[in-house]
């Protein structure tokens, strides 16, 4: 049966945190008379044929802040200029306090639901800063975090709905562009129901393509263990490599639903896919039109119990190693040395990601290239005669002050760098320019590293396309 299921608007710009001793310490004596066993952690998992694109496996001390780098705090009951209750109905308030959105010290994020004396009411919600997630042409991006719903059914648990969901970018700063914009629920559970549901929103609301305010949802039980008794993996994908493309929804590697691009004019699927991705979000709210549908009352209850955390073990984002654009042909596979090859056209990458350029040619561009990063090339083949020059072209709109070097390194990211230049802002992050910079004389083939050095920490150069020359 289907229930309403009311927009998540977009996240509230980032308040100032606040701290109440009092509100902790009598969070924190709550928390102790609901004390759950920390699930067992695993690393962010590696997928043979995907690329590993940003990923947070909350590693740090108990009680601390997930990583201000990574994710933004959504704080109050709203945004300004945004509907009240999140247009969700949702009752509590969000807050950045550790008592209700922290790292436990066994490699997990605990988000949990508190109530206080007067009846009010807190809990979390958090989003990723980057807001580009999107696949490049022809390939495939895999959306997956491993979550223990909170641990509470029955009565207790009326009102509960923890969910890990992603949001069209252009919904920052514009909070009425909602369905338009794409909204991908990865996980969304009620009321301690052993079941996840994986919710598309699109179009226009109410009605329209994806029947909102319902959305085209897809549900099932949780395998083996239940959803709250113990760690699940949740996976979305949106497959740009068939035609037409896919959107898949699936848990512990079980698929469980499907929406096809051919289901949609071409304006509705244009709308939530051509523009510069997706955010993610991580988030437990109190009552609503999700689970006051499913319970068919108003929760939460007064015999929801609060105090359950939905916890977190990791977040991955990762991109398929094949498709995109073609890369530059050489026998027996790989890359031509002499010929353009296209940045997005790496075997595999550490930290950035891709997309659209407008340097001649069109096609797509790598960008968000900061400290550390960087682009591998497999089977790159520089023939017999030594090749002595690297030529790239790059742009960089990085503020003053920030600059950095662009390297060259053959079989390793660590490996001595056998020549590099440097960069410094060039006008803008579209504003392109082809560097040389003399290399070691290389022949035969080699795995090629492409790699970012910089002083700073901040994003200095992108990447559209490098060759070598004798």
């Amino acid at each position: 049966m289907r229930v309403p299921i009311h927009p998540h608007p977009a996240p509230a710009p980032r308040w100032r945190r606040r701290t109440l001793a009092a509100i902790v310490a009598a969070a924190v004596t709550l928390l102790a008379s609901f004390a759950v066993a920390a699930p067992a952690n695993a690393s962010v998992p590696t997928y043979s044929g995907w690329s590993l694109v940003w990923a947070d496996d909350f590693n740090g001390p108990a009680g601390s802040l997930p990583s201000s780098e990574n994710w933004i705090f959504d704080t109050g009951h709203s945004y300004p200029g945004g509907p009240n209750n999140w247009g969700t109905g949702e009752i509590q308030r969000y807050t950045a306090d550790p008592a209700n959105v922290s790292l436990d010290g066994n490699g997990n994020l605990r988000i949990t639901p508190l109530r206080s004396a007067s009846g009010e009411w807190t809990s979390a919600r958090i989003e990723t800063r980057r807001a580009d997630f999107k696949p490049a042409p022809g390939r495939v991006l895999r959306i997956e975090a491993r979550i223990q719903m909170p641990n509470v059914t029955g009565e207790a648990a009326l009102g509960y709905w923890p969910a890990f969901w992603a949001l069209g970018s252009p919904y920052r700063g514009d909070y009425w562009n909602w369905p338009r914009i794409g909204e991908f629920d990865i996980m969304e559970n009620v009321n301690g129901l052993n079941r996840v549901w994986g919710v598309l929103h699109c179009g226009v609301a109410p009605g329209g393509p994806c029947n909102e305010y319902d959305g085209l949802q897809g549900s099932r039980e949780c395998p083996g263990t239940t959803c709250q008794a113990g760690m699940h993996t949740y996976r979305f994908e949106w497959d740009t490599s068939k035609s037409p493309n896919e959107l898949r929804w699936y848990v512990d590697g079980q698929l469980y639903h499907t929406i096809r691009q051919d289901q949609f004019d071409a304006t509705t699927w244009s709308n939530m896919t051509s523009h510069a991705g997706y955010f993610l979000l991580l988030n437990v709210a109190m009552g609503g039109g999700f689970p006051d549908g499913v319970s068919g009352r108003a929760t939460p209850t007064a015999a929801t119990v609060p105090g359950r955390p939905m916890v977190v073990d990791y977040v991955g984002v990762w991109q398929s190693g094949s498709g995109g654009s073609t890369p530059t042909p050489n026998p027996g596979g790989g890359f031509n040395a002499r010929s353009i090859i296209q940045a997005e056209d790496f075997s595999a990458q550490q930290g950035t990601f891709t997309e659209p350029t407008t340097d001649e040619g069109g096609g797509r561009n790598v960008g968000g290239i900061a400290n550390g990063d960087w682009l591998r090339y497999d089977n790159v083949d520089f023939g017999s005669t030594p090749v002595t020059q690297f030529k790239a072209r790059v742009a960089s709109g990085a503020a003053p002050g920030v600059s950095g070097l662009v390297q060259v390194r053959l079989g390793s990211p660590t490996a001595t760098p056998i020549g590099d230049f440097a960069i410094a802002n060039t006008g803008g992050w579209q504003s392109w320019r082809t560097v040389p910079a003399n290399i070691a004389p290389t022949t035969g083939k080699h795995t090629v590293y492409i790699t970012f050095s910089s002083g700073q920490p901040a994003d200095f150069v992108n990447l559209n396309w490098f060759t070598f020359s004798n």
